[in-house]
């Protein structure tokens, strides 16, 4: 009989105070793959009509899970949470513990509306010591220049940390079966939903070191770097191209789905800076999506970079930083690195 994540987190794996943010986090996620599974049923397909933060269209599904995701999180008492759809934190009133929730509800929006996967991306950090403890009524420091004694920048401050610094990163995919994907320092664990119980289906998710699969979007190929252009153009090559080998292209544009195949049997994700917009680092948030996702990679035996370092040793200046970025089985991801580098 297979684990349950409960098990799994209760015996040594997580304190308390943890574990219930966690599996209160899931229930959310639950919640949010009801929503997917009945679609248009619950009349959650469609356009919001608004925006994010970033700028971007928002799905209906998009404000949904957000909302979820602040509540389930508020529930466990964690100390403040962020989100890529909101513009800064929201500090619990009534913090029962001292963790930081940053998550990325529904990545995949575009894939929505197509029937394709999507999926929920979540991280953990802990409170610095020396920030005020929360009291008085709910603050979000969006609509209020003051915070607990101080200002919205101590708000924002608290969640700039190096992706070194996560406790816990994880993500769930809305697909044929729901199935979290989860790493807290000690290897990388897969679970599969089943009557709102998750089951543990691959104790430790392995990346091989080499592989004959890549993603990336190659629709944006003339706006790529020069080392980005050599690396794909080597591998395009095939048999008698430099790398000696054939290589297959994967692209979802649901960076969940196309990472959960990496750690499913191997393969690189690129999504690399390009020309479009040359003062941004890169197109994904780095404190939403590749932190997260390079924990989890790197603990189940991949690379992860920004093309010129390690993405878990970036330190965030903003809160909605964006970043390059290159993950995968370690030999092909030191390849297009040392381009970068050279």
């Amino acid at each position: 009989m297979p684990q349950r994540l409960s098990e799994f987190l209760t015996q040594g794996n997580a304190p308390n105070d943890l574990t219930a943010v966690i599996m209160k986090l899931l229930e959310g996620c639950v919640t949010i793959s009801e929503e997917v599974r009945r679609g248009a049923l619950a009349g959650v397909l469609g356009e919001a009509g608004s925006d994010n933060v970033q700028g971007e269209h928002q799905k209906k599904l998009d404000v949904i899970s957000n909302e979820i995701l602040l509540a389930a999180a508020e529930q466990a008492g964690a100390y403040a949470i962020t989100s890529e759809e909101m513009e800064a934190p929201v500090v619990n009133p009534q913090p029962t513990n001292d963790y930081l929730v940053l998550f990325d509800p529904l990545d995949g929006s575009s894939n929505i509306d197509v029937n394709v996967s999507i999926g929920t991306i979540f991280s953990i950090l802990k409170k610095p010591n020396g920030l005020p403890r929360a009291d008085g009524p709910r603050n979000d420091v969006a609509n209020d220049s003051s915070w607990r004694g101080g200002n919205a920048d101590e708000a924002i401050q608290m969640f700039l940390q190096p992706g070194t610094r996560q406790l816990v990163a994880g993500y769930v995919t809305y697909g044929p079966s729901t199935q979290l994907v989860i790493t807290l320092g000690n290897g990388t664990t897969s679970f599969t939903l089943d009557q709102n119980e998750w089951w543990m289906t691959t104790p430790s998710m392995q990346v091989p070191v080499d592989t004959k699969e890549f993603s990336i979007n190659a629709s944006n190929a003339r706006h790529w770097e020069p080392p980005v252009k050599r690396y794909v153009d080597e591998m395009l090559a095939g048999k008698t191209g430099p790398l000696g080998k054939d290589f297959n292209m994967r692209w979802i544009a649901s960076m969940v789905a196309d990472v959960h195949r990496v750690l499913t049997r191997g393969g690189t994700f690129m999504y690399p800076r390009d020309a479009r917009e040359p003062d941004k680092a890169g197109k994904l948030r780095l404190m939403y999506e590749a932190n997260p996702m390079s924990f989890l990679i790197e603990q189940a035996g991949g690379a992860s970079t920004n093309g010129h370092q390690r993405i878990l040793e970036l330190q965030p200046q903003k809160l909605h930083e964006r970043v390059a970025v290159f993950l995968g089985s370690r030999n092909e991801i030191e390849r297009v690195t040392g381009y970068h580098k050279g």
